[in-house]
C-alpha cells in the first residue's frame, strides 16, 4: 500500500522569507508611523500658515520665501554649519582615545572609566557644568587664564566666541561616544592581519593607515552619521549655556525652529515646519553622501 505525501502549502514554502518579516514588522509599522508619517506631515505644514490651533491658511512657498530674507535663519544655519565642521573634530579625537586605551597597561580600566563619564551624563548636566567653567569670575578657565596673566574671557556674554564655547562643552560627550563606537571596533580587528602588516614591516603610522583603519570603516561609518545628526539637531547645551543669546548670536535651525513654533514669537507651526524641513534635507544630504561614499569603496575594493 503506497502512501504520498502531500505538497506543501504556500506558507510552508516560503517560511523562510516569511518568518525575518514578520519579526521587522512591528519596526516597520513604529518607523513609518513615528518617523516617516511625521516628515511627511512637516512638509505639508511648511505650505500653510498655522497657529496650531485656529484654521490654516494655504500659502504655498511663502514660507520659505520668507527663510531666503530672514537675518536670523541666515545666522542659525551658519552657526550650523560650524556645529558640523566643528563636531567632526569628535571623530579623530575619539579614535586616538581609543587607540590609547585598546592596551593593557596598569589602571587602564581606571582611564576607560574617566573617558567614559562623558557619555553617561545628561547633556542638561554638561551645559550647568561648563555654564559654570566658563564663569567671568569664578569660573576655572579664567582662574587658569588670569594666573597666566591674560584678562578674563566672557565667553558665553561673547556674541563671537559663545558658539565656539557650546561647541567645545559638546564635544566633550561626543568624542566620548566616538570612543566606544573604536574600542567596539578595535575589538573586532582581525589579529592575523596585524601580524602580516608586522611581517611585511609597517609599524605606527602605516599600520594604523593600511591595516587597522580599513577594518574599522563600519565604526567610522556611524560615527559620522551620528555625530553629522547630533551637530544638526544640537538644542540642549544652547537652550542650558545661553537660551540662544547673547543677541541671537547662538542660534542654531533646530533652536531657531523651537523658537517660531513653540516660543513667544507666535507659534508659527509652518514657519517652523520650514525650518525643519530646511534641517532635514542638510541631514539628508550628508547621510546620503557617506552612503554613497560606502558603496563606491564596496564596488572598487570587490573589482
Amino acid at each position: 500500500m503506497s502512501t504520498t505525501t502531500p505538497e506543501p502549502g504556500w506558507l510552508q514554502r516560503n517560511r523562510m522569507t516569511i518568518t525575518p518579516l514578520l519579526f521587522l514588522l512591528p519596526g516597520v509599522l513604529f518607523f513609518l508611523v513615528y518617523v516617516i508619517s511625521p516628515i511627511i506631515q512637516s512638509f505639508n505644514i511648511s505650505l500653510y500658515e498655522w497657529d496650531g490651533l485656529g484654521e490654516a491658511t494655504f500659502v504655498g512657498l511663502r514660507n520659505y520665501e520668507e527663510l531666503a530674507s530672514d537675518r536670523a535663519f541666515e545666522i542659525s544655519l551658519w552657526n550650523n554649519l560650524k556645529w558640523l565642521a566643528l563636531y567632526l573634530l569628535a571623530i579623530p579625537a575619539g579614535l586616538f582615545i581609543a587607540l590609547f586605551l585598546n592596551q593593557n597597561v596598569v589602571g587602564i580600566r581606571l582611564y576607560k572609566s574617566l573617558f567614559f563619564f562623558p557619555f553617561v551624563i545628561s547633556q542638561v548636566v554638561v551645559g550647568l557644568v561648563f555654564s559654570w567653567f566658563y564663569l567671568p569670575r569664578e569660573g576655572l578657565l579664567n582662574a587658569v587664564i588670569t594666573t597666566f596673566g591674560f584678562d578674563p574671557l566672557n565667553i558665553l556674554g561673547d556674541p563671537t566666541l559663545a558658539t565656539y564655547g557650546i561647541i567645545a562643552a559638546g564635544l566633550w560627550p561626543q568624542t566620548a561616544y566616538c570612543m566606544i563606537l573604536y574600542l567596539t571596533g578595535l575589538n573586532a580587528v582581525d589579529p592575523e592581519q596585524i601580524e602580516a602588516g608586522r611581517l611585511d614591516g609597517a609599524k605606527g603610522v602605516r599600520m594604523l593607515w593600511h591595516v587597522i583603519l580599513p577594518q574599522l570603516k563600519p565604526a567610522t561609518f556611524i560615527a559620522f552619521v551620528v555625530t553629522i545628526i547630533g551637530a544638526l539637531r544640537s538644542f540642549d547645551l544652547i537652550s542650558i549655556m545661553t537660551n540662544g543669546g547673547p543677541f541671537g548670536s547662538t542660534r542654531v535651525l533646530s533652536f531657531y525652529m523651537f523658537e517660531k513654533a513653540l516660543s513667544e514669537y507666535g507659534f508659527r507651526m509652518g514657519y517652523g515646519s520650514a525650518i525643519a524641513v530646511v534641517l532635514f534635507l542638510i541631514m539628508l544630504v550628508f547621510i546620503a553622501y557617506f552612503l554613497w561614499s560606502m558603496y563606491r569603496e564596496e564596488r572598487a575594493a570587490r573589482r
